[in-house]
């Protein structure tokens, strides 16, 4: 009797309806965990699962380049302009790559948070760093516009978008600088131009695959030009002179990655992406401005269509709405350790149906 009672939990547990509103890690697509799944069985009928064949087999050298080929056509960008590279280490290398490679003296950064501060740290290594704009003053609850771009730099850094703090550049700024950006939580979820970046680096685990890849994308004009000596495996040219190749890459997180670019153009590609996520973010803003028990600190004109993040106007109720979250099935809402309060991930696997459980939910909520 109790192995029944058991067993019908169970039963009951495998059909709910889960929302994964996950900061990262995050949703993907469904046809894409299709796709995935079988390739982990048998890739392209080879007879091999995707997680042991040869990264220079003739069907993985195929994908990698498909990958390459298809990032840059999203983005639109010139391919002998731009080269894309799927490279290990996270964005948190990229940190210190991108100064490793272009910062000879001094470089510009904007600080909109964790991120940007974390990147800021592992450029001062290299040379000097300029904080030309701080949201810090206000807990980073805005996109600084007014920039000290008084001086003469290298480049200049942002973080185009703030899982943590839930703010979002919606006007990059116009710098006669090589301008850079960590795109890692919003990589192809709107149109933008892309080639007024110089370069571009974002971890897959967003919008674009699994965890263990980070895309790169560098305007070839940039390198060669550092006065320093840099290590074979943090040189983004030796990187794409081997092809993305130069030690054993993350294999099926980069064709987790292709899957999900197939599907962005599928789906109609960035400017269909924007569309959705747009509609989400707003059913969601509206729901957290209109009701009393809800509030989000963050400047209007700056919030972010990724990561909403906002509080309980009372915040001894807050465990009891995480408590009815979770018995709903909606997963990764608990606010970042240091900053508290509710984060709710939109990014564009999650389906607008879950933004909606979700404002039913906090409609019902007193």
């Amino acid at each position: 009797m109790i192995i029944e009672s058991k067993f019908r939990y169970l039963q009951i547990f495998m059909n709910k309806k889960v929302h994964n509103f996950s900061a990262g890690p995050s949703i993907l697509p469904d046809e894409v965990f299709q796709e995935a799944s079988s390739a982990i069985k048998n890739f392209n009928n080879s007879g091999l699962s995707i997680l042991e064949i040869s990264h220079r087999s003739k069907d993985f050298m195929e994908v990698l380049e498909e990958a390459r080929s298809t990032a840059l056509d999203i983005a639109e960008l010139n391919k002998d302009e731009y080269s894309c590279l799927f490279l290990q280490g996270g964005a948190s290398l990229q940190f210190l790559m991108t100064a490793y490679n272009f910062l000879n003296h001094n470089a510009a950064y904007i600080n909109t948070g964790s991120w940007s501060s974390k990147a800021m740290k592992e450029a001062k290594m290299f040379g000097n760093v300029s904080e030309i704009g701080s949201s810090a003053d206000k807990n980073f609850n805005y996109i600084p516009k007014d920039l000290s771009l008084n001086e003469s730099f290298d480049y200049l850094h942002l973080t185009s978008n703030n899982t943590i703090f839930g703010t979002q550049f919606h006007c990059f700024p116009d710098s006669e600088y090589p301008l850079f950006a960590d795109m890692s939580s919003d990589i192809f979820s709107r149109k933008i131009n892309f080639s007024k970046f110089d370069l571009i680096y974002a971890g897959a685990q967003k919008n674009m695959g699994a965890a263990g890849v980070t895309m790169v994308v560098v305007k070839k004009s940039l390198l060669g030009k550092i006065n320093r000596k840099i290590p074979v495996i943090l040189d983004y040219q030796k990187h794409i002179e081997a092809g993305s190749l130069l030690n054993t890459p993350p294999v099926f997180s980069i064709y987790v990655s292709l899957l999900t670019l197939r599907w962005i153009e599928k789906e109609g590609g960035l400017k269909s992406m924007e569309k959705r996520n747009k509609e989400k973010a707003d059913l969601l803003y509206k729901t957290i401005d209109t009701h009393p028990a809800f509030y989000c600190p963050i400047a209007k004109e700056d919030r972010s269509i990724m990561n909403a993040v906002f509080f309980l106007t009372d915040p001894t109720k807050e465990d009891a709405f995480l408590a009815q979250c979770k018995n709903k099935g909606m997963i990764g809402v608990k606010g970042y350790r240091t900053v508290g309060g509710i984060r709710v991930s939109m990014y564009n696997a999650l389906p607008m149906s879950s933004v909606q459980a979700f404002c039913d939910l906090m409609q019902q909520f007193s």
